[in-house]
């Protein structure tokens, strides 16, 4: 190996140019153009309360980011009828599957009784969280 190879930052270009080659490699795999996302919320007297944000990726999979609703809002449907909004929304972009992840202390029992499937998870016990990764096909 060569010793004069070191570990840098990387600025903005950089990662750009990363991300590029990442994608002209992948193109080997992937025979299909991946586009579409999804950004919904729901308003009331014009505050955002709650919302989604998504987008497609690899093997038509939609990948959801972010899942919020606000404390005062919760439990009255609104993360019900986003995720099934959500859900209609990913099989009109071409999605053959939706993908999540979410910590111990936000929506794991949501998910789940939506019909989502749980694909893994791990603990940290030295930081006190645990993550769960989810997975529906739509």
């Amino acid at each position: 190996m060569d010793t004069s190879m070191d570990i840098i930052e990387l600025n903005r270009v950089e990662v750009e140019e990363l991300e590029d080659m990442l994608d002209e490699y992948d193109r080997a795999y992937i025979q299909y153009k991946i586009e579409g996302a999804i950004h919904i919320g729901i308003k009331q007297d014009g505050q955002l309360i709650a919302g989604v944000d998504a987008c497609m990726t690899s093997f038509k999979i939609l990948y959801i980011s972010t899942v919020y609703v606000d404390e005062r809002y919760r439990r009255l449907g609104l993360g019900t009828k986003l995720m099934g909004e959500v859900e209609k929304r990913a099989r009109e972009l071409g999605a053959n599957m939706i993908r999540l992840d979410t910590f111990d202390w936000q929506g794991r029992e949501f998910y789940l009784a939506l019909g989502y499937e749980q694909a893994g998870n791990y603990t940290s016990v030295e930081d006190g969280f645990s993550e769960y990764f989810f997975v529906k096909r739509v």
